[in-house]
């Protein structure tokens, strides 16, 4: 019966994944938006003479207003369901595509990407919980990271629509660039109703039958289902007595969760929150925007001219972005979340000084140095693939899946404002940083906080593969000197009953 049960564990659960992909396909929208930008940047400077100021402000205007999207998110989500605010988000989406998408002058274009900004903080938000809430935890590093994945492959949708709406007309090329994205939001509106709702979400509006009910279509087998379905009841503050579809809970309010999360936080809560905000600062100031969004300029830097070339060159970070994204999707679940993020930004710190010494010598040099231009090409591939296989997928996974259930959406609405900061401060500053200590020094200094990152990620982050959602808490109770010499709590889980 043991090993039975065991090898029901292992099951994979199509449904389940087949959910989170649909639940993650928001994120291909917000992916796209931020790889077509890159190049629509070179098209709308040229089409509307703005000034570099400008072009900074509108990378990072949507960013802003997606700090403001997420920190509603949390409280919308927890009122009408995950479901629905995927929903609203595609709307949002939609909204904002087909007003950049018509823009007639900056004023518009800049409305536009505001609005965009709002469904984008929505959708960072809604994926990864809902991914979270409906996966078993043998499979939810897999599943949990699918949102980044989906957003990794937006973007490479993104750079390929450069590249071919590139050759149309300036004025009908961009537009046509930005305008599309309405067309997968209004299909992802549309689709998303036939999918499930979260059954933790249902657990906290009382729907005991109905959690049950998703419970048994999304796990494994029918005895983890009903193992999920006691973790989550307890969660839920749910009497062990209650039947029937309708129960009564004591609902939290959104001020007394907020106060749960930043005024008088468990001492594991408080260390659950600063894990969380850490790990989405350094997401972004590791500075992979640098390369995401301006990674035209960086190879023009390099010596690449051709404006084909070049958006040709920025095809291929979408790739790396998204092959190795792809490969830590796997990864996730068998080497554990902590490892692959030490493994990832020690990759990162090496890459991002290989490529601020070979920008230097490209700079400092009269002649073109063959070499030091080809590293610098080089350094840039490999630095998003490190960061790709480890800090990209790793920052939504972990911070999705370690907040107690009730203050899960406005904690990882938090992480989003964060994340969202920081992508508005590097992306509104990176050409300012360049001009002030040359774009060398800047990747220098985006690999001093990679060290820093590494220390934090090291001392504050423990392992969680295959840690049941519900006992994320009791994790966090112990110290950051467990955590660093603790690199396999999860094994233990994991025999828990040989179910989960």
């Amino acid at each position: 019966m043991e090993d039975q049960n065991l090898q029901q564990s292992k099951t994979f659960n199509k449904y389940a994944c087949v959910c989170a992909i649909f639940g993650s396909m928001i994120s291909i929208v917000f992916g796209y938006d931020t790889g077509v930008m890159s190049g629509a940047m070179i098209l709308i400077k040229e089409d509307m003479k703005i000034s570099d100021t400008k072009v900074e402000i509108l990378a990072g205007i949507l960013n802003l207003f997606a700090l403001i999207g997420s920190l509603t998110a949390g409280r919308v989500s927890d009122y009408i369901g995950r479901r629905l605010t995927i929903v609203g988000a595609s709307i949002i989406f939609l909204l904002g595509s087909v007003l950049m998408g018509y823009a007639p002058n900056y004023a518009t274009l800049l409305t536009g990407r505001c609005i965009a900004g709002i469904g984008v903080g929505f959708a960072l938000m809604i994926a990864p919980v809902y991914s979270a809430e409906i996966s078993s935890p043998t499979s939810r590093g897999f599943l949990t990271s699918l949102p980044e994945l989906c957003i990794s492959l937006g973007t490479l949708f993104g750079y390929v629509s450069n590249y071919f709406f590139a050759k149309l007309d300036l004025k009908f090329g961009w537009r046509l660039m930005l305008g599309i994205a309405a067309i997968p939001s209004l299909a992802l509106a549309l689709g998303i109703m036939k999918m499930p709702e979260s059954p933790r979400w249902l657990a906290m509006q009382g729907r005991l039958e109905d959690t049950k009910k998703v419970l048994m279509i999304v796990s494994n087998s029918r005895e983890e289902a009903e193992l999920r379905f006691e973790d989550i009841r307890i969660a839920a503050g749910i009497d062990d007595t209650s039947n029937g579809n309708e129960v009564v809970v004591n609902k939290s309010s959104g001020e007394g969760v907020w106060k749960e999360l930043l005024l008088r936080p468990t001492k594991s809560v408080r260390r659950i929150l600063i894990t969380v905000i850490g790990i989405h600062f350094f997401d972004h100031a590791t500075g992979i925007e640098s390369i995401i969004l301006y990674s035209p300029r960086v190879f023009k830097k390099v010596g690449i001219t051709s404006k084909d070339k070049i958006l040709l060159a920025t095809v291929g970070v979408g790739v790396t972005k998204t092959v190795f994204i792809l490969i830590a999707t796997f990864l996730l679940d068998k080497f554990g979340r902590r490892r692959l993020l030490l493994l990832s930004t020690t990759g990162v710190i090496l890459t991002l000084a290989t490529l601020g010494f070979s920008l230097t010598m490209v700079e400092r040099s009269s002649s073109r140095l063959m070499w030091a231009l080809s590293l610098s090409i080089v350094s840039t591939y490999a630095y998003v693939a490190a960061f790709s296989i480890g800090i990209a997928p790793i920052t939504w996974v972990y911070s999705s899946e370690i907040f107690p259930l009730k203050l899960r959406a406005q904690g990882v609405g938090i992480g989003v404002a964060v994340n969202r900061v920081m992508n508005a401060t590097v992306s509104m500053s990176f050409l300012s940083i360049v001009r002030a200590i040359t774009i060398g020094g800047a990747f220098f200094m985006f690999a001093g906080i990679s060290v820093f990152a590494w220390l934090f990620f090291y001392f504050m982050l423990p392992e969680t593969k295959g840690v049941p959602l519900e006992e994320m808490e009791a994790l966090f109770c112990k110290g950051p000197r467990y955590f660093s010499h603790n690199t396999n709590t999860v094994d233990v889980e994991i025999q828990r009953n040989n179910i989960i």
